[in-house]
């Protein structure tokens, strides 16, 4: 049991040669974790058989769609959470979950080694390792594909020659990681920046330009979560699903971004996520009614620095918990209803409702019933102005 070592198994070409790579150079056994968060490209029996075929003594597979959105898009949500103001976070959320799996199968199993499929190029490596090194820092990891500079075409070769039952051909170049929050496109074409995608690129939404129907979206939140849609209770994973299809249908939640990659190089991505950014877009407007301005301002920074924390692997850090600390705290009079219209790419909210509103429309209206008291501007500007008055002054005196 001491012997063997389990590996992050996703079912796609790098983690299926990792299977008998890893056994052949250490003479270990290979226990493959695959973790369900709602990809949904494939069958997760038939991703376990997979894992079996390549030569995993074991494949454990594991439902984990309801924590992931209950335990990480959650949170992510209630921080607004975009990378550079736009990325969702995708797969940045789904690692620190599969580490959560990785470190209890390796306890299970008696493994002392944890193994995944990443280059040496990308976010993951960083987010699976200091994820493992805060959760179970007594496990060793092996990196096969970064470790020995697997390109694509020597891990295809590889499969090849051994009839490996991968998913990956020579013809089919992408690089897809998608989960219920999510997808991530990248390589092959995409990675000349002046290409524009194709629409076959894209899986979860359709052609924003097509002429569609609007549809008309009501979702419901009680303290930063969403609770409703519709008048519909609803989980957060059911909030996502459905948004997913409904947002999807109209084209929502398509980005084509040069993106910071943690370890210093640009990448180009291309995701979609309807759901989330529907979700989003509605959180957002409900805070701007019912957070108080400092308040909001201050944590308008927390949520972009919340986003780089988790996009660089440190879900489980000091940091994060305590900023996690500070949003849960936000997110108390974060309770109403926001009506939105789904179309042409766009989710627009029309209308908000909310019994811990802070908008008052006897002080904002300019018509009858005003209870603005305008006599005390006069005198706020002056106090207000003062400090940066009296260093004009000065400064005409120096010139």
């Amino acid at each position: 049991m001491s012997d063997r070592i389990v590996l992050a198994y996703s079912g796609g070409l790098d983690t299926s040669v990792c299977i008998g790579w890893l056994a052949e150079e250490t003479g270990r056994e290979v226990v493959a974790v695959a973790v369900d968060v709602g990809q949904g490209e494939e069958d997760m029996e038939v991703i376990r058989q997979r894992a079996l075929d390549c030569g995993a003594v074991e494949a454990v597979v594991v439902d984990a769609k309801d924590e992931f959105a209950e335990d990480f898009c959650r949170p992510a949500l209630r921080a607004n959470a975009l990378y550079m103001d736009r990325y969702p976070l995708v797969s940045a959320l789904s690692r620190p979950l599969i580490v959560r799996h990785l470190a209890e199968a390796a306890k299970q199993h008696g493994a002392t080694v944890v193994s995944h499929g990443c280059t040496g190029k990308g976010n993951d490596q960083v987010r699976f390792e200091v994820g493992i090194a805060n959760l179970a820092p007594e496990l060793a990891v092996i990196a096969p594909v970064r470790d020995y500079a697997w390109t694509r075409e020597k891990a295809i070769g590889y499969a090849e020659d051994r009839g490996l039952p991968i998913m990956q051909s020579k013809s089919s170049p992408y690089s897809i990681d998608q989960n219920v929050w999510g997808r991530a496109v990248e390589t092959g074409f995409l990675e000349n920046i002046w290409n524009a995608p194709i629409e076959d690129v894209y899986a979860y939404t359709a052609d924003p330009a097509t002429p569609r129907e609007p549809d008309e979206v009501t979702i419901t939140f009680e303290a930063g979560n969403p609770i409703a849609i519709d008048n519909e209770k609803v989980s957060m994973l059911q909030a996502i699903q459905i948004l997913n299809e409904r947002a999807g249908a109209h084209g929502i939640g398509r980005l084509d971004m040069v993106e910071d990659r943690l370890v210093g190089i640009k990448s180009r991505e291309v995701y979609e996520a309807p759901g989330a950014i529907a979700l989003i877009t509605a959180h957002m407007e409900l805070e701007n009614v019912t957070v108080e301005r400092e308040l909001a301002r201050y944590k308008r920074g927390i949520d972009q620095r919340w986003s780089e924390l988790v996009y660089d692997g440190q879900w489980y850090s000091p940091l994060k918990r305590a900023l996690d600390t500070f949003i849960d705290e936000a997110q108390q009079p974060v309770s109403g209803e926001i009506r939105m219209i789904l179309q042409g790419g766009k989710a627009t909210v029309t209308g908000r409702r909310s019994d811990t509103s802070l908008y008052d429309f006897n002080l904002a209206t300019y018509d009858e019933g005003d209870r603005f008291d305008q006599s005390q501007a006069r005198g706020f500007i002056g106090i207000y102005g003062m400090s940066s008055k009296l260093a004009a002054r000065r400064d005409a005196s120096l010139s």
